[in-house]
């Protein structure tokens, strides 16, 4: 089934309750060409899952891309944001201060360059308007540490060099806009949702035969989607296409008045060093890295091949082990990024920290396209770390690629952006070469094993 194809499947699969799986089976539940198609969803866990990469205290609402056809994606997606999908506290549109810090953790992306590049397509692409928020400006240029400074006044601290704020962005409270997702998918009164862990996928000629559950029962749909995240590389052979890398977030709590003080803050994002807080929400702040990530290299059977074993990256989560907390690296780099920013929290001990899963490709675009050996196995998958943001929208556009509809130039631009790729990629395991920071190639276990005093010795 190439992606032009148009015919419609009787019955669908989608395995994957997160960003991606709701959407879809919101999109395809609500599309009248889905209207005689039996639709089940699968989930692993209860839903929610509390590993999945979609549940958390926050997540960033930004047009701001360096790549323009993700801006106009998500001022798609804002129209839903700023309505009834973003009411009740799901969305708080409080700005998203975007700033290098040269000489502090920099990553090997051109981290400058990507955030200028951001800030030209939010002005042209956009049409926001450029000048000081009291003067009616949405986008505004901040060109010393001092301006900086100014916009992240309650913080207090060393936010950056330049760069700028666009009051136009957010965040979201991301369990809760995954729960009215769920909630707008069970109103159609179309979606079958179970609770059941995909053992694999049983392959024949050219085909997904079945989906083969723990349980050993054995499931068939004219069509098999796949949006299960980080875990994708575990039932499909993706060596050389897309990886799991595990990210940091650490978490503190604060007292009303903190709250109350840094809730007026935009979101501060450290492009070079992938660094960022976003707003507290319920007396808690989040610091957290958008990096390269860790590996965690684990040995499986081959999910295509019987009797061959691969070895590939694959979460762990606190759900495999309650005790597992993020590395001494990861520690440090949330502490200095605290410690600089907001110094008069700087001691303060974390409540908890986690390992959040992204399923990277080589240059951050996402893999949504029918697999090319498998005429009914469907991808959407590798996030990159940032999906979230268009929960209410992209459904619709994976639903397009499915049909090899191409409603607009958007459309266009992002089938070919998201399709399967023509070659592999030189290594099996990606690390993606959008902007990051951090260090590349960071094994989990390895660096589990460093203690506090053996990261303050060594150069990260």
């Amino acid at each position: 089934m190439a992606s032009s194809t148009k015919q419609i499947p009787s019955s669908v699969i989608i395995v994957g309750s997160g960003v991606f799986g709701l959407s879809t089976a919101h999109a395809l539940a609500t599309r009248d060409e889905f209207r005689n198609t039996s639709i089940t969803v699968l989930e692993r866990v209860d839903f929610p899952a509390p590993d999945g990469s979609s549940i958390d205290s926050s997540r960033i609402i930004r047009p701001d891309y360096a790549d323009g056809a993700y801006s106009l994606l998500m001022a798609e997606a804002h129209k839903y944001w700023r309505s009834e999908f973003g009411a009740d506290g799901r969305y708080t549109e409080a700005g998203l201060c975007i700033v290098t810090d040269e000489g502090d953790g920099i990553g090997e992306g051109d981290a400058s360059d990507y955030m200028f590049k951001a800030m030209e397509n939010v002005k042209s692409r956009l049409g926001l308007k450029v000048g000081r928020r009291e003067e009616g400006g949405q986008v505004e240029p901040l060109r010393s540490a001092s301006d900086v400074s100014r916009v992240m006044a309650t913080m207090e601290g060393d936010c950056g060099t330049k760069g700028y704020v666009n009051w136009t962005s957010g965040w979201a409270d991301a369990e809760a806009g995954v729960r009215h997702m769920r909630k707008l998918v069970e109103r159609t009164g179309r979606v079958n949702f179970r609770t059941a862990e995909v053992k694999r996928l049983v392959f024949g000629q050219g085909k997904v035969e079945s989906v083969e559950l723990v349980s050993g029962e054995q499931l068939q749909a004219d069509l098999t989607i796949l949006a299960t995240g980080a875990w994708t590389p575990k039932l499909v052979d993706l060596r050389g296409i897309c990886s799991s890398t595990g990210q940091i977030l650490a978490y503190i709590d604060l007292t009303q008045d903190e709250q109350d003080r840094l809730g007026k803050n935009p979101t501060l994002l450290c492009e070079n060093s992938g660094m960022f807080i976003i707003q507290p929400r319920d007396r808690q702040l989040k610091v957290a890295r958008h990096g390269y990530g860790y590996a965690n290299p684990t040995t499986i059977d081959h999910p295509e091949k019987p009797g061959e074993k691969i070895t590939v990256s694959l979460p762990r989560t606190k759900l495999d082990d309650e005790n597992l907390n993020i590395p001494a690296e990861g520690d440090k780099a949330c502490r200095e990024f605290l410690r600089k920013s907001i110094p008069y929290l700087a001691e303060r001990p974390w409540t908890h920290t986690k390992i959040c899963w992204y399923t990277d490709t080589p240059t951050g675009n996402w893999l949504i396209d029918y697999h090319p050996s498998y005429e009914n196995l469907f991808m959407a998958t590798a996030g990159c770390g940032h999906g979230y943001k268009f929960l209410p929208n992209v459904g619709q556009r994976i639903a397009d690629v499915m049909l090899g509809q191409d409603r607009d130039a958007l459309g266009k631009e992002l089938r070919a952006k998201w399709r399967w790729p023509q070659q592999k990629h030189k290594t099996d395991h990606i690390w993606t070469d959008d902007w990051r920071g951090g260090k590349k190639g960071m094994i989990l276990d390895e660096e589990l094993g460093k203690s506090a005093a053996d990261v303050k010795s060594s150069k990260l």
